[in-house]
C-alpha cells in the first residue's frame, strides 16, 4: 500500500499541473499529475519508478474509483475517474511502497536462440551466442507497459551495460514469436509486423489470443523469466 505524504492542496485545472511540496529526504521521486479530459488524469513519474506507482494505483481499478490504469514508459493514465481534483490530492501525497521482487505472476517463456542479431548483441556485450542466451535467461524481466501492438508487453529487467540500441535499418516484417531486445527492453513480437528491434531467438508461445482470458499473455505487472529451448 502506499503511504501518506505533504503534498499540495489546490485544485487540478485545465492544463495545470498538480505537484507535491515537502517531500522528505530519499522519498521516491515526486510525481506531476495533470488532467486529462474530463474525468482523466496522467500521472507523470520518474521513467523507474512507473512499476511502483502502477502496482499503488491498480487497486483504484478493483476500488471502482476509476475505470482503468493504464502505465507507459513514463507515466500512468487514469482513466474514468470518479473525482479528479480529490484523486489528483491524494496521488501527490501517496509514498508507494517498494515493489516485492517476487510479487506479481511468473509467465516462463521457451526460446530458441537463433535470431538474426544474435551475433550483433553477443559482439556488443562481449561474450558469444551461448552467453548471450545465458545472461536473458538469468534474468528476471517484469512487464512495465503494453503498447506497440496487441499483446506486445515492455519488458523490464535488464541492467544499463546490456542495453542495446535499436536496429540502424528496421526490417519491413518481423516473425511472430521474434524476441528482440531494444534499449532498455526485451520484449516477444505477438504478430508479424515491421520492427527494428535486435532479434536474438523465437518462441512458439502465444501471446495473444481473443479466445482466452485474458487475452494478454504478458499484461503490466507480469513476472517473465526465458528458458533456452535449444536450436529449432
Amino acid at each position: 500500500m502506499a503511504r501518506p505524504r505533504r503534498g499540495a492542496d489546490r485544485d487540478v485545472a485545465p492544463g495545470c499541473r498538480l505537484r507535491a511540496t515537502g517531500v522528505r529526504v530519499g522519498a521516491v521521486p515526486q510525481p506531476e499529475v495533470r488532467p486529462v479530459g474530463a474525468d482523466g488524469l496522467l500521472v507523470e513519474v520518474d521513467p523507474a519508478e512507473v512499476g511502483r506507482w502502477y502496482a499503488a494505483l491498480a487497486p483504484l481499478r478493483d476500488a471502482r474509483q476509476v475505470l482503468d490504469v493504464v502505465p507507459a514508459a513514463r507515466t500512468v493514465l487514469l482513466d474514468g475517474v470518479r473525482d479528479p481534483v480529490e484523486l489528483a490530492r491524494q496521488i501527490v501525497s501517496m509514498q508507494p511502497d517498494p515493489l516485492p521482487s517476487a510479487d506479481g505472476p511468473l509467465v516462463q517463456i521457451d526460446v530458441h536462440y537463433d535470431g538474426e542479431d544474435l551475433a550483433e548483441v553477443a559482439e556488443m556485450w562481449g561474450t558469444d551466442a551461448a552467453g548471450v542466451a545465458e545472461v536473458h535467461t538469468a534474468t528476471e524481466f517484469r512487464v512495465a507497459f503494453s503498447g506497440f501492438a496487441p499483446g506486445f508487453g515492455y519488458l523490464s529487467g535488464l541492467p544499463p551495460h546490456r542495453h542495446v540500441p535499436r536496429r540502424s535499418n528496421p526490417r519491413t516484417r518481423v516473425p511472430a514469436g521474434s524476441v528482440g531486445l531494444a534499449g532498455e527492453w526485451s520484449g516477444v513480437y505477438p504478430t508479424a509486423s515491421p520492427g527494428g528491434w535486435q532479434l536474438i531467438g523465437w518462441t512458439s508461445a502465444v501471446l495473444f489470443d481473443l479466445d482466452r482470458d485474458p487475452p494478454a499473455l504478458l499484461a503490466p505487472g507480469t513476472r517473465v523469466r526465458f528458458r533456452n529451448a535449444g536450436p529449432r
